[in-house]
Parts: C-alpha cells; structure tokens; sequence
C-alpha cells in the first residue's frame, strides 16, 4: 500500500509518482500552452510595455516553474525515506531558486532595453548597468536560497566583505578607471564622435568611452588611450558642445599708412563673398571686423570674426580667406608690413 495525498493506493510507490508526474505534466504543458496563446497575445496588444516585457520573461520559466512545483506536491504527498525526502527537497528548492533568478534577470533586461534606452544620459552605460544589474540580482538570489536551505550566510558575507576589501585594494586604479568611466558616462562632459582636447593631453574625436579606459583618436589619425581617472580629472574642451558652431578669428595686420575704414571695408567684402562660395563657411551670422587688438609696433592689427560649421572647417576656411584678402589687398596697394623699429641715434655735446 502507498499512502498518497492521505489516501491508500495499493500500488507501487514508483508507480504512484509516475502516475501523478505524467499527469501534472501534461496538466503544466496545457497552462503554458494557454499562458502563450491568449496571455501573450493580449499583452502584444495592449499598451503597456511592461506587461509584455513580463510576458516574455515568464514564456521559459513558467513551464518549468510548473513542473518543479508539481514536484514538490508529489515529494510532500508521497511516503518517502527521510534521506531521499530531504535529496529531493533540495533538489528541487535549488532548480525553482535558479529558475526564479533566471526570470528576475529577464525581467530586468527587458526594462532596461526597453526604458532605459529612452534616457539619452544613460544610454551609453546600458552595458554596464546591465552586468551590474544582473550580478547582484544573481548574488541576492543565492544568498536567500542557501539561507531558505538552512545554511548559515554570515560567514559567507563576512568573507564577501573581506574578500570585497582585499580586492579594492589590489585593484584600486582599476576600480578607480571603472568609477570615473561611468561618471563620464552619466555626466557625458565627452561623447563618442565628439571633438575634444583633454589638458595635457591628445585632441580628437571620442571612439569609444570603456569601463577602463577612453580611446581618442587624433587628428593625425593615430588612437590614444587615456584611463578614465584621467579624463574625469583633466580639463576638457569639447568642440561639438553647445553645438557644432566653431568661431574663427582671423588676426590681419596692415601698414599705419592705410585708411583703416577701407581695410575694414575690404576685409568685410571678402568675407561675405566667401561665406557664400567656400565650403563649410557660414554666412549667419554674418562675418564681423574689428580694430582689435588695434595699435602694434609696425602695423594696424584687425580681427576678422567668422562662423564655420565645425572646428575642422576652420583651417580651408582660413586658407581661402587668406588667398583672397592677400589679392585683394594687392589689387588695393593695401600694405602688409614686416616687423620694424626706428632707431634713434643721439651724439652727444662733447
């Protein structure tokens, strides 16, 4: 005689297990195949992204989740010797923890693609959100499952917590890089395809910003890598912030025989004619000239202050600028005078 669910059967233990094992089986095959039919099409319909996010994170765990819970129905119902009871039990609490743990880490990267990629700060740290996240939902997972199993977690996170120590302190630059890496990432003083100068350092654009370390490449076309301890700590000048825009003062220097009005005339002429025929020259706002800094040694020193679309436009811009104020300037008999001093010599009475 087997006793089952309170009930005397007169049939092999075995055969009662198999017995109720196919039949809860197929009972949790009919409840996920329904679960995928009506469930998952009514959250495919529905508005809220999170009810699918949790649909498909349960499609997997649901069914084994079943089977292991009809396990443990049929553990706690049959007669079984303690030390065969007791097996299964843990047995079964470690597969249902793990499944458990298995759809809390779906779950969490479901939202985190789907939400977290609205938020442009942190869209460039899903990745690392991402491992964080699912490693300490894996260590808390199993540091409640071995203390559901009865087994003692204080000396366990005593050793995490020296353990934790030990390695802070041998892997202090890295952890140091890895902190600074995701302050860049949230603060986003730096972003990748940016154009920057980092002081004391190279100037180019952002490839990529790395738990460890940020690559720049040059405009030499060469990669430096800088750690990210360094970046956060350096003075960054970020080209493409607020925008793209880049200012170009153009100094010009002419003789003090020449009218100053008609070389600002000049200079401003040229100017609006090239913004509208070089490429990468902006005509709004329009070009300006100013007498500044004004009085030099030899020559009158103007600025010409322009707009271009962005800081590599600056160097053709220049180029083309100079070509065309210098022809003009000679057609004009404008003069460009090279550095002099007037020498006095005085003789003395005697």
């Amino acid at each position: 005689m087997t006793q089952i669910f309170g009930y005397s059967v007169s049939v092999p233990p075995w055969l009662a297990l198999a017995f109720f094992g196919l039949l809860w089986v197929g009972l949790s095959f009919l409840v996920a195949g329904l679960f995928d039919k009506y469930i998952r099409r009514w959250a495919n319909r529905t508005q809220i992204r999170f009810d699918k996010i949790l649909v498909d994170a349960l499609h997997g765990p649901l069914l084994i989740f079943l089977l292991l819970l009809g396990g443990r129905i049929l553990l706690s119902a049959v007669e079984l010797t303690p030390k065969i009871a007791r097996f299964a039990n843990v047995g079964v609490s470690l597969a249902t923890a793990f499944v458990l743990i298995f759809a809390a880490i779906k779950i969490y990267h479901g939202v985190l693609k789907e939400y977290g990629a609205r938020f442009e700060p942190i869209r460039p740290s899903l990745g690392i959100l991402n491992l964080l996240g699912k490693a300490l939902i894996l260590l808390i997972g199993l540091l409640v499952t071995l203390d559901s199993l009865n087994i003692s977690i204080t000396p366990l996170l005593t050793t995490l917590g020296i353990g934790g120590l030990a390695v802070a302190l041998a892997f202090k630059d890295t952890l140091a890089n890895f902190f600074a890496g995701l302050y860049v990432l949230a603060d986003r003083p730096i972003r990748v395809g940016d154009l920057v100068k980092i002081e004391g350092g190279p100037e180019g654009h952002v490839e990529s910003i790395g738990w460890r370390s940020t690559r720049i490449r040059t405009l030499a076309n060469n990669i430096a890598i800088l750690p990210n301890s360094k970046v956060s700590e350096s003075m960054i000048t970020n080209y493409y912030l607020p925008d793209r825009r880049f200012s170009l003062l153009l100094p010009i220097r002419v003789s003090y025989e020449c009218s100053p009005r008609q070389v600002e005339a000049i200079l401003l002429e040229e100017a609006v004619r090239a913004s509208r025929e070089v490429e990468g020259f902006l005509p709004d706002p329009p070009p300006v000239v100013r007498l500044n800094p004004g009085f030099g040694e030899s020559s009158l020193n103007f600025t010409l202050i322009c707009q271009v679309r962005e800081f590599g436009d600056q160097y053709f811009v220049q180029h083309e600028l100079r070509h065309r104020i210098l022809e003009r300037f000679r057609k004009e008999g404008i003069e460009i005078p090279y550095p002099q001093q007037t020498v006095h010599l005085r003789r003395d009475a005697g």
